[in-house]
């Protein structure tokens, strides 16, 4: 008896981007760790990379990230 139960079927609506096999999938048809999402739509879940990319350069651009106080010898 399996202690988990792998769902291999989504909720209808739900999107996700496979990492593993760079595509869209309509519910979760690969494991978690290979996937981003659940995204509202197709066109979401298409862009899923894209957003990605936006999000970090958001992130590495935040002062709030950077523990360096300004002027120290870690600044380039």
């Amino acid at each position: 008896m399996a202690l988990f139960k792998k769902r291999t079927v989504g909720k209808p609506g739900e999107w996700f981007y496979c990492l593993e096999h760079k595509r869209v999938e309509e519910g979760p048809e690969c494991p978690a760790k290979d996937r981003f999402g659940p995204y509202a739509s197709r066109q979401e879940a298409e862009h899923a990379m894209q957003t990605a990319r936006e999000r970090n350069l958001e992130w590495e651009n935040d002062p709030k990230w950077h523990d360096a106080p300004a002027g120290s010898a870690d600044e380039d």
